[in-house]
């Protein structure tokens, strides 16, 4: 194996934890425990919303732009708030404050630097938006590890679209039997890679899924070099 192709958010970069700090500041900020019952309801709710937001976004149903400002319209809706203007505040200051959330899974800079020491080759495959994957990347001192990174919107489609991994395999000068995806998400991150004739470790830190669920199946990035070996 010569490349090493990474999801972020939920791989690397702890999306729950920084998405929550996030959130929790900005409840704090916004003063919304005088609309709210408490943040751990408005999160639990938002979650949710968020999610199925993003699942309509990933095929095709609706735009970065209304997923951005409905997960939080929706989430007030559903606690009888009604307010364009807060809807706004929280949408912009979201975006502002999450991408410089820096919370990495363990032992992620020393699992990469392990890697690039033997020569492998590390690129970024992300269905995030551009503008913050780079701003995480850089402030979470990620950036540096990586050689091709790929936003998934730049093709025009998320993973697991086939067209998202022949772009990143052609950025980076990859061939598919030298190459390895790596990501949490069963779906776009295995299948994806699958689909397109790439071998694929899934990682799954909090164990959702059955063991032997996949041929390779990690549960701890520093995991990652031994798997290669046997790959």
């Amino acid at each position: 194996m010569k490349h090493l192709f990474f999801d972020l958010d939920r791989t690397l970069w702890d999306f729950e934890k920084n998405s929550e700090t996030a959130l929790e500041i900005l409840f704090n900020e916004l003063d919304l425990h005088n609309y709210l019952r408490s943040f751990r309801s408005f999160h639990t709710k938002y979650k949710k919303i968020n999610a199925d937001l993003w699942y309509q976004y990933s095929k095709g149903r609706i735009t970065k732009d209304i997923l951005r400002t409905k997960r939080f319209k929706d989430t007030l809706a559903h606690f009888e708030v009604e307010s364009d203007e807060l809807t706004v505040k929280m949408s912009d200051g979201y975006v502002n404050l999450s991408p410089y959330q820096t919370q990495l899974f363990p032992n992620t800079i020393e699992t990469l630097q392990k890697l690039k020491d033997n020569d492998f080759e590390l690129h970024i495959i992300t269905n995030g938006f551009k503008e913050v994957q780079f701003i995480k990347l850089e402030k979470s001192g990620l950036l540096p590890f990586f050689d091709v990174i790929l936003c998934s919107e730049e093709v025009g489609q998320s993973k697991p679209a086939r067209i998202v991994f022949d772009t990143a395999l052609d950025m980076a000068n990859a061939t598919i039997p030298k190459s390895v995806m790596i990501g949490d998400s069963y779906e776009a991150d295995i299948k994806g890679a699958e689909n397109a004739g790439m071998k694929a470790i899934l990682f799954d830190p909090e164990k959702i899924h059955r063991e032997g669920a996949h041929k390779w199946h990690i549960h701890k990035l520093d995991q990652i070099p031994e798997m290669l070996s046997w790959m």
